[in-house]
């Protein structure tokens, strides 16, 4: 699946989400098993360790549909 927000898309696959940045074309990926989602702040979070970012999306609808996707609550 792909999800596209102001910094740039989301892909989605059952295993892995990546990020690509408009601006700079940085490439974020993340296994699923190593992915939070923050409510409140509309916030995506990676933390595999020692690595770690987050992003921000624009708004709750694009939350609701990357969690529901991903399966996490």
């Amino acid at each position: 699946m792909k999800l596209e927000f102001s910094q740039g898309k989301i892909f989605i696959t059952p295993f892995e989400v990546q990020i690509v940045m408009n601006q700079s074309g940085l490439r974020l990926f993340a296994m699923i098993d190593d992915l939070k989602l923050h409510a409140e702040q509309w916030l995506i979070v990676a933390d595999a360790g020692a690595v770690r970012w987050q992003v921000k999306l624009d708004n709750l609808e694009q939350f609701e549909l990357l969690s529901t996707e991903i399966g996490i609550n």
